[in-house]
């Protein structure tokens, strides 16, 4: 009875209804009160869940996604709507992840050499120094690369470039030259990159070739061990 009220409050006088269906008006109010009460508490308990869950995802969660991970944790009788007028309320919304960029081209037609280092990455004396090179991103308005060039021997960074081309002369070369500026070359010299067009080009190789003493070595393809130490630094 008091349920019908309810539902008719917009159709019928609430006075009359009660009178009708024998029912107290004070009963009747103090009923819709605690009714009232108890679904805000149940709606407070569903948005600090959504915010859990939010912040769970990284904060990836949209409406559908959020209100099929309700429906996992017995929610099951929240609407998408519901759930995106709770969201909104609260103003979490989906942060839609960036698109990865890939750097590394190896599907060209420069020669590739083999892997001389071979992961021996603790040099024991400067006369078997090694080089290891790697570009990574930087979001700024776009993109930007940075190439760097780290001496095996103390672990230290010698030589890099920050660009915003994937060219050999912004990346690749331009970092070999301040690294050829900042320390010796030495007989032995190994220099380590994965297989990326800015070390294979050309002009890149030719570069290198031009000092006699320097052995050129490249990553196994899709190995990500043989670039452990420029990856552990990024």
């Amino acid at each position: 009875m008091i349920t019908f009220i309810r539902n008719n409050e917009e159709i019928f006088p609430i006075e009359k209804m009660c009178k009708v269906l024998q029912v107290g008006q004070r009963s009747y109010y103090q009923w819709k009160i605690q009714s009232v009460s108890d679904r805000k508490q149940r709606a407070e308990l569903v948005k600090e869940k959504i915010t859990s869950i939010y912040f769970d995802s990284k904060q990836r969660y949209g409406s559908p996604r959020m209100t099929a991970e309700l429906f996992f944790f017995g929610n099951n009788e929240l609407s998408r709507i519901t759930v995106a007028k709770y969201m909104n309320h609260l103003g979490l919304r989906s942060k839609l992840t960036k698109k990865f960029k890939v750097t590394t081209n190896s599907k060209h037609k420069y020669l590739i050499v083999p892997n001389v280092l071979n992961r021996e990455f603790r040099l024991q004396n400067r006369q078997n120094l090694g080089y290891r090179t790697s570009p990574t991103i930087r979001v700024k308005d776009g993109f930007l690369y940075l190439t760097t060039v780290l001496d095996l021997y103390d672990r230290k960074i010698i030589g890099w470039s920050l660009s915003n081309g994937m060219c050999a002369e912004k990346t690749s070369l331009a970092a070999w030259r301040m690294a050829i500026k900042n320390r010796s070359i030495e007989k032995g010299l190994v220099f380590h990159s994965d297989r990326g067009f800015q070390y294979a080009s050309k002009k890149f190789t030719n570069a290198i070739d031009s000092y006699k003493m320097i052995a050129r070595s490249m990553s196994i393809n899709g190995n990500c061990w043989d670039n452990a130490v420029a990856d552990s630094f990024f």
